[in-house]
């Protein structure tokens, strides 16, 4: 049999041809299969124009055809992270399009959704959309999809946006740390709703929010204070928890349910669950009709607050990673199947600045091969639109429990943590919150599967990582699957391969994220866009064997 049987233009049309012993390919029905296989992609289209659930030998295919015999390593569509912050323009000196995606394609990510804040300006008008997507044209090495931003007072602008080809939208019930991505009241959120009941879209909600308790700071909250007045050391990881308390994320979530009969047909996501306490009204209401979903990450699955040491400031994210025990019944929700209201898993990748996570000196350095000790590098930008000097070099700013500075006329504590020095150094409340991980999802999630007495199998980890992720963001015609028709995004992974990240081995720009020494089983060895070969475990490069990027901006409008 050769493959002109199947498809009668193929001796005129280049193609790339990929087999394995072990691949995850999509169904007519879209059920996924584990099952060797031969996927060949048009070089000139990009697009998946033939698949078989077998091996065919090389002789079926045109001598033109470039074949690549992966023997058991698996064969994966490349993943979609539905959560990622790249931060451009404006707070380059966080992320960009470059690094950012560079890092994605490292980890077999092929597709990255950049959310609508923490660049400058953010995806929160029309202009500021065209402004981003200025930014990303040539930077990108995996193609980007854009989530706009819900704001107070931009309800004129989401369906404009809408029509630009925003994949969804995203507010805060709770301050984002960010001036100028303010947090959404009820009569936003309502407003927002009803602007988009009709149109194919997602409307997305950090869901933190102020309970009705005694204990807080009062107005202090609004300016993205430590919720609740810290009982405790500042830099011990146990007392930022207990700022931050699961009460917060259902009583978020309970109040956009309040308001779902507005919108009865739009797609409702929460982002970034992280307390349990929320899946019964989560499930209560998904059997009630509501649409709504929620989406985990890799690290609140992988990390628990038992382990963390007080002062590691890489650990800081909102919501926080809560106890083994929380992380033990997420994973329970996470293996339930078709009832789950987990529906995704991401990264909420959200780098910062190495001084703004305030690190202790044991962790701001980091050893050289050759033994000696580097400090991480001190990189001061002017173009991120904030104040990154420290309180000693500006004595009128200080840092608020996300990282944003504002004048300090009270909390004169907060000022003296920001400075460099022991007292300082490691304060939670101080540091900026966010976790790098772009690009290393799989690892993490296939690493932390294989310990739990359930484990998800790797056609599991394909469903929440690819094709669900894609689903969510309208992109399933295109993207999440092995199966005719669709783009060429491969992901090649050796699931045998042990290896421990080391601060040389993370693409995104600040080498500074928890995960840093953690050993890990299964390791990306290529990633492969729309039928080019973009990354290649020790190639040239630096590993990047495209040699210049060639993602794309995804700005297709949303139909489905």
């Amino acid at each position: 049999m050769t493959v002109s049987t199947f498809l009668p233009d193929a001796a005129s049309e280049p193609l790339v041809v990929l087999v394995s012993n072990r691949a995850v390919l999509t169904q007519p029905d879209d059920s996924l299969l584990l099952t060797p296989a031969t996927v060949a992609i048009s070089s000139t289209t990009g697009k998946i124009v033939f698949v078989a659930p077998a091996i065919l030998p090389q002789e079926a295919f045109p001598a033109s055809s470039t074949y690549v015999d992966y023997g058991n390593k698996l064969i994966l569509p490349g993943l979609v992270d539905a959560h990622v912050h790249l931060n451009e323009p404006g707070r380059t000196e966080w992320e960009g399009f470059a690094t950012g995606t560079r890092a994605a394609a490292s980890g077999g990510v092929t597709t990255v959704i950049d959310m609508p804040l923490n660049a400058i300006p953010p995806t929160t008008t029309l202009e500021g959309f065209r402004v981003k997507l200025a930014a990303a044209q040539g930077q990108c090495w995996v193609d980007v999809g854009f989530y706009g931003g819900v704001i107070p007072g931009n309800a004129d602008q989401l369906l404009p946006l809408v029509e630009a080809g925003v994949r969804g939208f995203k507010g805060f019930l709770i301050e984002s740390g960010v001036d100028e991505f303010p947090a959404v009241s009820s009569s936003d959120i309502a407003l927002a709703m009803t602007t988009l009941k009709d149109t194919p879209t997602t409307l997305m909600f950090h869901a933190e929010m102020l309970p009705p308790i005694t204990d807080s700071v009062g107005d202090g909250v609004t300016r993205s204070e430590p919720p609740l007045a810290p009982k405790g050391e500042l830099t011990s990881y146990s007392t930022f928890l207990e700022s931050r308390p699961p009460a917060f994320e259902t009583y978020a979530i309970e109040e956009i349910l309040s308001m779902a009969d507005l919108a009865p047909q739009l797609h409702l996501h929460i982002v970034h669950l992280s307390a349990t306490e929320a899946i019964p009204i989560l499930r209560n209401a998904r059997a009630s009709g509501v649409n709504i979903t929620a989406e985990t990450c890799f690290h609140y699955l992988g990390l628990a607050s038992d382990n963390i040491e007080d002062g590691d400031t890489r650990h800081k994210c909102c919501p926080p990673i809560r106890e083994q025990s929380n992380q033990d019944k997420l994973w329970a929700e996470l293996t339930a199947g078709d009832d789950s209201c987990i529906r995704t898993v991401v990264s909420d990748h959200s780098p910062c600045t190495p001084e703004l996570k305030l690190l202790p000196d044991h962790l701001a350095v980091q050893p050289e091969q050759n033994g000696a000790m580097l400090r991480r590098p001190s990189l001061h930008f002017t173009d991120s639109g904030i104040d990154v000097t420290l309180p000693e070099e500006n004595p009128d700013h200080k840092i608020d429990c996300c990282g944003k500075h504002e004048h300090a006329a009270e909390l004169s504590h907060v000022q003296q943590d920001a400075a460099a020095g022991p007292q300082g150094q490691g304060d939670f409340f101080a540091a900026w919150g966010g976790i790098s991980s772009v690009g290393l999802g799989l690892p993490i999630l296939y690493t932390t599967a294989a310990k739990r007495t359930a484990p998800l199998s790797i056609v599991d980890i394909v469903r929440l990582c690819c094709q669900a992720t894609a689903k969510q963001v309208g992109l399933s015609h295109r993207k999440g699957g092995l199966k005719v028709g669709m783009d060429g995004d491969v992901c090649v992974f050796d699931d045998e391969e042990e290896w421990v990240l080391r601060a040389g081995d993370m693409k995104w720009k600040n080498k500074c994220s928890p995960w840093e020494g953690h050993q890990f089983k299964g390791r990306v060895r290529e990633t492969w866009l729309r039928g080019t070969k973009v990354y290649q475990l020790g190639g040239g490069n630096g590993g990047f064997v495209s040699v210049k990027p060639v993602g794309e901006a995804i700005t297709e409008r949303r139909v489905v």
